[in-house]
């Protein structure tokens, strides 16, 4: 029989000992508290017994340890380094066992109790932990109290028998590997620390334990009922509704129920002996009716993101202005609920979600993703040995989350295949709270849950779920669908997001869906800017594929967070061409319109000529109206004229400010004149060059080298861009990865192949093959230039040659200005847009530089297209397009910012580099979900596109 060692704990498939059992968290009651966050001692050993804990004992000297920020990660702070895999997991998978190697933080705290804190006779005391990755073992003045596992779990210690006035020794160990890692593969950074609150609270005699707010709401009597069961007996009050009863009695009221639009709380306490534990309360029920999951009566529709916690300095140790940007940000951005993938979040964020309105999935801290590398062999989740952990996860999330109106549906966790243990968390789960319904995107039968979830289904087969054409068990079939995880935010994208959206909006039973995901979780490294896996000498990684949010890692929005919040505007506004009226359309689920605010402005060529307030009718929930605009303006200029409407906050709410815009619409009126250059001016040849109008060509090769004063290096045509993550596809994916085919083809390296320059009375046409090394395909290209003196008109005609079966990434011209900073144009904007991510995209003028146009992706990829140009005008040019075009501008070749892993890599040149594209290939969401849909398909076929050149009218200022 082998000898039992002191760090046995750590491969042991159990929750952990001496911890209490799991409680509602609330915020501060009155009791006293005392937060032991700050700078604490630390020690980093490379082992689990590498060191002997002594350091636990009173009069230990730690003085020549190092000091380390709780909450944090010991990683982030110069111990250590960072491991970054999607599902595999780092070390052998040989469960329960880990590595020898086993990176272990000893974390010393020395406190005193304040003066005011009660004596040992007014009650108690508890420890709480917030959040400890992944194992940890506790002592409080030379006691050990136990150890526990559960990273993003709270795990709370009877103390106050041990506390003393002054000189209390804390003292945590905490192992990066345990048992607990095998349940905890979710893709993410594995960052070991203390990483949440550590606090000390006082428990007085006779104070709250446990207790469970049940507030529903009947939306027929308009009423809800109100119950608190408590441990411990007390008095629930709400005066704003006359409540006053004892724990564990009824009573129904008139109330303003609570919704993600309409977040109604009402403030309450809970009176027992010893403590005031204040109440919010939000009056909801979920139910699934007729296979669909209604709040109060009606059927939701979730517009929503999942949320991985996330800092780019601080890793997931996130405080309270943080969590509370992130919510104001979703909330401006029309987001509605969030999906904690794939653990509780800070106990904190719920109660912002309470505050603000955001329904919330809260997914338990489990996933075994790796198993999935050995078919499911020993996935502990079918394990009868691990169930007990798996059910102390189930409970801690339960408890803890149990009275936040928002969370509205519970989650068993994440891939974590099937098994025993799962359906045991379920029939835990629903026993204690049959008001939710259960979640869990890997049981296809829904055997255990009540909604049918899938991750990156592509738009038909999500069309068949909403047919009820996509077969399954019977019961699943009953189910509403939702996609917990869509739309890949990684990189450039993600694309196709309106496609889905129109599909939500059509068939009842899809209940919408959670993008991927919130934030980018690149880490703030010096010379890198933002690292991501691989960057720290990993030996497993899984690259960049751990950015893949709607924000960049820095918090700013992405342009997919800009495409996301048009997309899902709660409010519909559409309108024919030109017919003067415009449809109105509530797609919020609980909310009338009295809170917007609707506005008109009539724009002709990109400038508003006229604007005004719009009369828009109280439409309930789904309810539409056709609205009669006013008469275009008298005296309105000719030109391309289109009204925009705008519905915004008519006054200051708790997320934005009044006039913030939640929803807009533009309805054309009439058409874009197109441009028109009279061929009358004559090339002229001399002295090794070609004038036409104000074009210089070189004679030999007629390439433009100058429009007027304006030196020009090209242009030529251009085929290739900076591979998208989307374009480049996941490795485990069969479908095809276009990015992947376009280098193989060659198109990252065509040729270009002068077959003649031929002079006319009017013209001057160039002729050229564009072709890759050892392929036969081809693209025949001619480039024929006219002028009317003042304009250069380029008109460039391609015949694709060969067996072209793939679409191109991109079809236009490429070249050159010495110099450029300022860009003007009309046409979309004010952001980035592809064939499949322009729904953001508004006409109108736009300014930026050529820095301000980059779109800063953690790693460099094609980016800064803007959409349906017009006109632009930068370094002294003025360029119309006919048809309009994308515009590109950037201070390096197409060719650098391929080969750049970082921005830090690219450096700025003294070319400006244009792109004015006939055609982009879509962007879809392929690095994880489906590619471009073939409406977006840049297909290889015959095309014509012209271009004007002219001196723009400020081109000495610019």
């Amino acid at each position: 029989m082998s000898k039992r060692t002191v760090t046995d704990y750590v491969e042991d498939v159990s929750p952990g000992s001496g911890a209490l059992p799991p409680r509602a968290w609330y915020a501060a009651s009155g009791a006293a508290c005392l937060s032991l966050n700050g700078s604490w001692r630390f020690r980093l050993s490379p082992t689990a017994d590498a060191e002997d804990d002594s350091f636990a004992e009173e009069g230990y000297d730690a003085g020549d340890w190092a000091r380390i920020a709780v909450p944090g990660h010991w990683v982030l702070q110069g111990h250590g380094a960072p491991i970054y895999t999607n599902h595999l997991y780092p070390f052998p998978v040989d469960p329960p066992r880990v590595p020898t190697e086993n990176p272990t933080g000893d974390h010393l705290r020395v406190f005193d109790l304040p003066q005011d804190w009660p004596d040992r006779a007014a009650g108690g005391a508890v420890l709480r932990f917030d959040g400890v990755e992944s194992c940890a073992r506790v002592w409080l003045n030379g006691t050990d109290l136990g150890e526990f596992k559960g990273s993003r779990l709270p795990h709370e210690f009877a103390v106050g028998h041990l506390l003393r006035p002054e000189g209390n020794v804390l003292a945590v160990r905490v192992h990066q590997w345990s048992a607990g890692s095998y349940l905890e593969d979710q893709d993410q950074w594995w960052l070991p620390g203390i990483f949440r609150d550590v606090t000390l609270l006082h428990r007085p005699a006779g104070c709250v334990l446990d207790f469970f707010v049940h507030a529903s709401y009947d939306h027929r009597a308009g009423t809800g009922t109100l119950r608190v069961d408590s441990d411990v007996d007390g008095r629930v009050t709400v005066s704003e509704l006359g409540v006053d009863i004892a724990t564990g009695e009824s009573v129904t009221v008139p109330v303003e129920p609570w919704s993600a639009e309409t977040p109604r709380l009402y403030e309450g306490t809970l009176a027992t002996e010893g403590e005031r534990v204040p109440l919010r309360i939000g009056f909801r029920t979920v139910e699934l009716t007729d296979g669909l999951i209604e709040v109060n009566g009606r059927p939701v529709l979730f517009k929503g993101v999942n949320r991985h916690e996330w800092h780019a300095e601080k890793g997931r140790a996130l405080d309270l202005a943080t969590m509370r940007e992130d919510v104001l940000l979703m909330k401006q951005h029309n987001i509605n609920a969030v999906r904690t993938s794939h653990y509780p979040p800070h106990p904190a964020f719920l109660d912002l979600c309470d505050t603000y309105g955001l329904w919330v999935i809260d997914e338990c801290d489990l996933e075994t993703h790796g198993f999935t590398e050995q078919g499911w062999r020993d996935n502990p989740v079918d394990d009868d040995r691990w169930t007990p952990a798996l059910l102390d996860r189930a409970a801690r999330m339960v408890e803890r989350d149990k009275n936040h109106p928002s969370v509205v549906v519970w989650s068993l966790g994440n891939e974590a295949g099937t098994g025993r243990g799962l359906t045991a968390m379920a029939e835990w789960i629903k026993g204690r709270d049959p008001s939710r319904p259960l979640h869990y995107e890997g049981d296809l039968n829904c055997r255990d849950t009540d909604v049918y979830s899938r991750m990156y289904a592509d738009h038909a087969e999500v069309e068949r779920i909403g047919r009820g054409l996509d077969g399954g068990t019977l019961k699943r079939r009953g189910l509403p669908f939702i996609l917990c995880e869509y739309a890949h935010a990684m990189g450039n994208g993600p694309g196709g997001l309106a496609d889905y959206q129109r599909l939500f909006e059509s068939y009842d039973r899809l209940q919408g869906g959670f993008v991927w995901e919130w934030i980018d979780h690149g880490i703030a490294h010096p010379e890198l800017g933002h690292a991501y896996g691989g960057d720290f000498g990993e030996e497993l990684h899984d690259g960049n594929f751990v950015c893949d949010g709607l924000l960049f890692p820095d918090r700013e929005p992405s342009p997919g967070l800009a495409e996301f919040k048009k997309v899902i505007e709660p409010v519909g506004i559409t309108g024919d061409f030109g017919d003067g009226t415009v449809r109105i359309t509530n797609k919020q689920d609980f909310a009338g319109l009295s809170g917007l605010a609707f506005s008109w402005s009539y724009e002709v060529d990109g400038e508003t000529v006229e604007s005004g307030t719009l009369s828009v009718p109280a439409l309930a929930p789904g309810e539409s109206a056709d609205v009669k605009l006013p008469a275009p303006p008298a005296g309105a200029p000719a030109g391309e004229a289109l009204w925009t409407v705008r519905a915004a906050l008519a006054a200051d709410s708790a997320w934005a400010p009044k006039g913030h815009v939640v929803a807009w619409g533009q309805v054309p009126v009439s058409e874009r004149p197109v441009p028109t250059v009279p061929a009358t001016a004559r090339p002229v040849t001399g002295d090794g060059v070609i004038t036409l109008g104000p074009g210089t060509f070189d004679a030999r090769t007629g390439a433009l080298t100058a429009v007027g004063g304006v030196p020009v290096s090209g242009p030529r045509l251009d085929v290739w861009r900076a591979t998208t993550d989307n374009d480049d596809g996941a490795p485990w994916q069969s479908d095809l990865r276009y990015g992947l085919v376009w280098r193989k083809l060659g198109l990252h390296r065509m040729r270009h192949r002068l077959d003649g320059v031929e002079t006319g009375e009017h013209t001057l046409t160039v002729r050229t093959r564009v072709a890759p090394a050892a392929r036969e395909l081809g693209l025949s290209t001619v480039y024929r230039w006219t002028s009317d003196g003042d304009r250069l008109r380029l008109t460039v005609c391609t015949i694709p040659e060969g067996d072209w079966t793939v679409p191109l990434p991109r079809l236009g011209i490429r070249f050159g200005l010495s110099a450029a900073d300022r860009v003007r144009w009309y046409g979309g904007g004010p952001g980035e847009a592809y064939p499949d991510t322009r729904t953001a995209a508004a006409v109108g003028r736009w300014q930026s530089t050529v820095d301000g146009m980059q779109t800063p992706y953690v790693r460099p990829q094609e980016n800064g297209a803007r959409i349906d140009v017009r006109w632009a005008e930068l370094g002294g040019l003025r360029i119309e397009g006919d048809p309009a075009f994308w515009l590109t501008a950037r201070r390096w070749t197409t060719e650098q910012l391929d080969a750049a892993t970082h921005r830090t890599g690219l450096a700025p040149g003294e070319t400006v580099w244009v792109n004015l594209d006939h055609g982009q290939h879509g962007i879809g969401s392929q690095s994880c979900g489906p590619g471009p849909l073939p409406p977006y398909h840049l297909r290889a076929e015959p095309a014509e596109f012209s271009f004007v050149f002219s001196a723009a009218p400020d081109a000495k200022s610019s």
